[in-house]
């Protein structure tokens, strides 16, 4: 059985929870949107045979709380950069003497581009998933205005329809994901979680990581060390549009995964094989 440890990281602005499973070379996994560590609970057992798996709280979310906000105002410094901060900080804790591979989906994997175009050297592989950076599609206004509304619509009418309208929006409403009634406990309880991290979420993040414009021309230069990926079943979804652009301009094809957006959570046996494949093609 593969241990898992539980700890914190303090970093300018909030603490950091995060868990590490296995041994070996560092693997970086950064969640999406409102979501957190226990998202990745189905593929951390099988990557953590090989490697040293970290998965933590984005900031903001679940238990790891911003600090000094004051009620109804702005966590301090942007978004992206502190996002970016914070995957440094754990690299740099971590696995101080060589870089990390990283896998970011979603909102995490804009925080993956934006970690490896300023500190290449501390990332060995990204494998971005799914980053809504929606400014490099050629309708880019169509989906500004879109995350524009589910953001006013958060303020208007609150987290829940808010969410609705997001989902319908970007496709995932149609991940294919357990009934409820089917769903591990475990992940009954990440989805309690999740569900509170929602105002901050449309409140705080949506609109500065949507509206993020990678450097495609450093990442062209980094190619070698950036994969493009997308789950099989969600590549017309908004999501995933944006990876095909960068997919373009680095000039490797898009890994497509199984299932959806979150084929992590809903086939992670055959997600973590491909995963894994993945970051051995780079130690090969």
């Amino acid at each position: 059985m593969t241990v898992r440890t539980i700890d914190q990281l303090a970093v300018p602005g909030g603490m950091l929870h995060y868990e590490v499973t296995g041994g070996g070379p560092m693997v970086l996994l950064i969640a999406d949107g409102e979501s957190d560590s226990g998202a990745f609970d189905g593929i951390v057992g099988e990557l953590g045979a090989e490697y040293r798996v970290v998965a933590y709280d984005p900031r903001g979310n679940s238990r790891s709380p911003y600090s000094g906000v004051p009620a109804g105002g702005e966590p301090a410094g942007g978004q992206v950069d502190a996002s970016v901060g914070d995957a440094l900080a754990l690299i740099d804790l971590l696995s101080a003497d060589e870089p990390a591979f990283v896998f970011g989906t979603g909102t995490g994997a804009i925080t993956g581009l934006e970690l490896i175009r300023r500190y290449p050297e501390r990332v060995r592989m990204l494998v971005a998933h799914e980053p809504p950076c929606v400014e490099v599609l050629p309708d880019a206004e169509t989906s500004r205005a879109f995350f524009q509304d589910v953001h006013d619509t958060f303020h208007r009418e609150g987290a829940q329809m808010a969410q609705l309208l997001y989902l319908g929006g970007t496709g995932l409403d149609e991940d294919d994901l357990p009934a409820p009634e089917d769903l591990r406990p475990e992940y009954r309880e990440l989805l309690d979680r999740t569900e509170a991290n929602l105002g901050t979420y449309f409140a705080h993040k949506l609109l500065p990581f949507t509206r993020y414009q990678p450097d495609l021309e450093a990442l062209r230069q980094l190619a070698d060390k950036v994969v493009p990926a997308a789950g099989r079943e969600a590549a017309n979804h908004l999501p995933a549009r944006p990876v095909a652009v960068l997919s373009e301009h680095i000039g490797w094809p898009v890994v497509s995964f199984p299932g959806g957006h979150n084929g992590y959570a809903s086939h992670p046996g055959q997600f973590a094989t491909l995963l894994a494949r993945v970051l051995e093609a780079e130690i090969s």
